[in-house]
């Protein structure tokens, strides 16, 4: 290994006392971060770090001014990556996922509160935004047993003193992925309690510079592993023991090297079972002169997902002629629906407006043609025609969104699929392909 990467006095003893997204260098921090790979190459592209401070204020701002928008006392969050948003912690995400015992408040005059679990309430300390930490909030059956009732009514309790004091008694509650007790409870103290979901999903669509300068350096590294999983990949298969498996584990790796977090799915399959789309990677022996398609649905550096996808012709002879045209049909269907997007354009005139796919193409065409992302795949969707439902999504793109252009080319009854998407900022005056990513040569008939 290069030395140059195996100091363990600091994260990088050549900056100083903070590095440069404004967070202290040093080796023991509790809060998480890029590693100095990441830092090395994102230096080497010429790439501007975020400001984390900076990122945190406007994120918090931007929850302030929704709660005060819709005249709420407050918005509570369980979901880990609302929390993720407003504190900018961690504490065992995916576990956090299925048992909800992390909880967030943000009050109408911007105090927060961070409930986490009871031997982890330093986790957040690092961010002087969040006022207090607490525990209590882990409301689910597997903890709390037949006593789940009570520990409700003293978190509830707890919520109604503080909307008291920081809401200005405002009983009115934006709340996400309440558990049943936890709800009830809420209304039985005197809550009206609304969708917190669609607080947060609006308030994060919006990315600040330092969001977006957080996204271009996450998107480096999340294409950086996937050139890695391809060199991978185009070594291994000819050899005759290269799993799917095996290819999607160097995906894995790399973006922890680089100070990711997690992947969302499995989603990368070979040969025939590309098509239908949606077989996760497993344990089957990708063969020579195949395709190879993947969907990174990743969670890179900062937090920031980066979800992408490309498709791979892996061998010695060149990909049949209807591969080629499926690819180049996939090529066109996102950069005709690219090409629509600027602020102010509607989102369901993308719908009504967009490229269409020969007919061979429709029945298994992708879930949606476009969708936002941030932490994870955010609001809005954006659907095909087929499936629109009027008025679910009727407003108007903005500067700062960022959103992924899909195709999927799957002809029914065939033997492959193409699957492609590239992430977008919508910029002032038009968009920006963050996607540098380039597509297969060989399948693009070159």
């Amino acid at each position: 290994m290069n030395t140059h990467y195996r100091d363990t006095r600091k994260i990088d003893p050549t900056r100083g006392a903070t590095l440069g997204d404004g967070t202290p260098n040093d080796q023991d921090r509790v809060e998480i971060g890029p590693t100095q790979l990441a830092f090395h190459e994102w230096a080497a592209a010429g790439l501007k770090l975020p400001n984390l401070p900076a990122m945190r204020a406007w994120r918090h701002k931007r929850l302030v001014d929704a709660v005060n928008a819709r005249d709420y006392g407050g918005i509570l969050m369980f979901d880990p990556l609302n929390i993720r948003y407003a504190t900018d912690s961690t504490n065992m995400q995916l576990w956090n996922s299925h048992n909800p015992f992390r909880a967030c408040i943000v009050c109408a005059d911007g105090y927060m509160v961070m409930w986490d679990y009871k031997n982890g309430m330093f986790l957040s300390k690092f961010n002087p935004l969040v006022n207090e930490q607490r525990t209590g909030a882990d409301l689910f059956y597997f903890d709390r047993g037949d006593k789940l009732e009570p520990a409700a009514d003293n978190f509830a309790g707890e919520v109604r003193d503080l909307i008291i004091e920081h809401g200005g008694g405002n009983m009115a509650l934006g709340v996400d992925k309440p558990m049943l007790h936890g709800l009830r409870a809420l209304e039985a103290v005197g809550f009206t309690v609304y969708p917190g979901e669609e607080l947060t999903e609006k308030a994060r669509s919006i990315k600040g510079p330092d969001e977006i300068r957080a996204m271009r350096c996450a998107s480096h590294a999340c294409e950086a592993a996937c050139y890695a999983m391809e060199d991978a990949a185009r070594v291994g298969v000819p050899q005759g023991n290269m799993s799917e498996d095996d290819i999607w584990a160097v995906l894995h790796a790399e973006n922890i090297k680089r100070g990711g977090e997690w992947i969302e799915t499995r989603l990368l399959s070979s040969g025939p079972r590309t098509n239908p789309w949606f077989q996760e990677c497993g344990g089957r022996i990708v063969q020579n002169n195949e395709i190879v398609a993947f969907d990174t649905d990743l969670v890179g550096a900062y937090g920031i997902c980066v979800d992408i996808s490309r498709t791979w012709w892996i061998g010695d002879q060149k990909p049949r002629l209807d591969m080629i045209e499926a690819m180049k049909t996939g090529v066109e269907h996102i950069r005709y629906n690219m090409d629509m997007l600027k602020p102010g354009v509607n989102i369901q005139d993308l719908s009504r407006n967009t490229h269409v796919l020969p007919d061979k193409y429709q029945k298994l065409k992708y879930g949606c043609l476009m969708h936002g992302v941030g932490l994870c795949d955010e609001w809005p969707l954006v659907a095909y025609p087929d499936k629109m439902v009027p008025g679910a999504f009727d407003y108007e793109l903005e500067a700062g969104m960022t959103l992924c252009v899909e195709a999927l080319i799957s002809p029914e009854g065939g033997d492959f699929s193409i699957k492609l998407e590239d992430q977008v900022l919508i910029t002032e005056d038009g968009y920006e392909n963050l996607t540098k990513y380039p597509h297969d040569p060989a399948l693009m008939g070159l």
